[in-house]
């Protein structure tokens, strides 16, 4: 059994107007849902991705104006990489990010890669990653003012923090069968080391860092709830649930989520991980020409539609500054 890489990644907001502007307006990727939590259905649940949604695009958050920041350290997941084409796509956001004030890193050297560093206004980690043009296999999204050519095109890895390198390499090799392909040194110095799924590369990567006397995290806003792989159907997602199971790590079980079927399971306190269908997808219950323009519910929750209304607060997003 493969995992098919990355599928999706959830983090945590408490500022979402300000979420959806940074990431649709600032980053250029479209909102294809806007939806709610469906265990908390106070707060949004917002999904940002290529034009047409593809698995392995979606960076998601769920809104929970509560919750305090986020306290940094290990055990967690630190950071998201999304990809661009080329080295000048990377310095066209080196430049985009000086105009409108976000901080970042400079281009720097990680492996072999070339890579820029930044956080979103809440102190999400996030990277960019030149792919050299390797194949991507969704769509661009070209309603947002920046040039296809220098657009995301899809995460190209996920980083973890851990405090030992010995639990969770047997984990992610021995349970998930992903191969330790190598160890870089990141920008500030630390160990990396690279875990591939079906071959590595873009989409197909996971970062585990060691951090022995950090702190451990504690989830807030800012950080990042948990990481999702992709598999083609539910048949494949079932063996996982059944592998999983018996080698003695406790699942959710199948859960609908409509737009793709989920497990859940945790492999420390710490570190959320699901396995996610790439189907049936988005444009399941709206056109693909007005995806997020509409708050949608799940058939289950539709019935509850005038409550959760009244619960939830209109979306405000600030215009860019700079």
């Amino acid at each position: 059994m493969q995992l098919n890489g990355l599928h999706h990644v959830t983090s945590i907001s408490r500022q979402i107007g300000q979420n959806a502007s940074f990431y649709t307006q600032l980053l250029g990727l479209r909102l294809v849902k806007k939806s709610v939590n469906q265990d908390d259905t106070s707060a949004y649940h917002l999904f940002y991705a290529d034009k047409v949604g593809s698995p392995g695009t979606d960076m998601t958050f769920f809104d929970w104006s509560h919750i305090p920041q986020e306290a940094r350290g290990t055990d967690s997941i630190v950071l998201t990489a999304f990809r661009v084409a080329s080295a000048d796509a990377l310095a066209y956001w080196v430049e985009r990010f000086d105009t409108y004030n976000v901080q970042h890193s400079g281009i720097e050297q990680f492996g072999d890669l070339n890579v820029l560093r930044f956080e979103d206004p809440e102190g999400q980690r996030l990277m960019l990653v030149d792919d050299g043009g390797a194949p991507f296999h969704g769509e661009a999204w070209d309603g947002a003012g920046i040039p296809v050519e220098h657009a995301l095109r899809g995460f190209y890895a996920a980083m973890l923090s851990v405090p030992s390198i010995e639990q969770t390499t047997l984990v992610l090799t021995h349970i998930l069968n992903m191969t330790e392909a190598r160890t870089v040194t990141y920008p500030t110095g630390q160990q990396v080391h690279v875990f591939a799924m079906d071959g590595g590369g873009p989409g197909n990567e996971l970062w585990v860092m060691v951090e022995p006397n950090a702190p451990i995290a504690r989830s807030g806003a800012g950080g990042t709830h948990h990481i999702a792989f992709r598999v083609a159907n539910e048949a494949a997602q079932a063996d996982w649930n059944s592998h999983i199971q018996r080698i003695g790590l406790p699942t959710s079980g199948h859960i609908d989520r409509y737009y793709f079927k989920s497990i859940y399971f945790r492999i420390s306190g710490g570190i959320l991980f699901e396995i996610a269908t790439d189907g049936p997808g988005f444009a399941v219950d709206e056109d693909m020409e007005t995806l997020g323009e509409r708050l949608v519910l799940p058939p289950f929750l539709e019935p509850q539609r005038a409550l959760i209304e009244a619960r939830i607060k209109p979306i405000v997003m600030p215009a860019l500054e700079g």
